[in-house]
């Protein structure tokens, strides 16, 4: 049980550490057009597999499911 809390935990910090800022992150590097829209194209992406592992893991189905991964991705995505 511990190790499952855990794992959760290390999923939501990393999802939130490594795209709460995306478009920041693309505003630091300096991206503009294309690579700006690629680099947050594959960021949002990222995030939404993270937060599908978090629904799954906190066996989500449904709406809430839905509801939780749109709310994990916008803030991962910082929109």
């Amino acid at each position: 049980m511990k190790a499952a809390i855990l794992a959760f935990t290390l999923t939501l910090t990393v999802a939130n550490a490594s795209a709460a800022s995306c478009n920041v992150t693309a505003e630091e590097k300096k991206l503009a057009g294309a690579a700006k829209t690629s680099f947050l194209k594959k960021c949002q992406s990222d995030a939404a597999s993270a937060c599908e592992t978090a629904a799954a893991e906190k066996k989500l189905a449904g709406a809430a499911k839905n509801s939780f991964i749109k709310k994990c991705v916008a803030d991962a995505v910082g929109q």
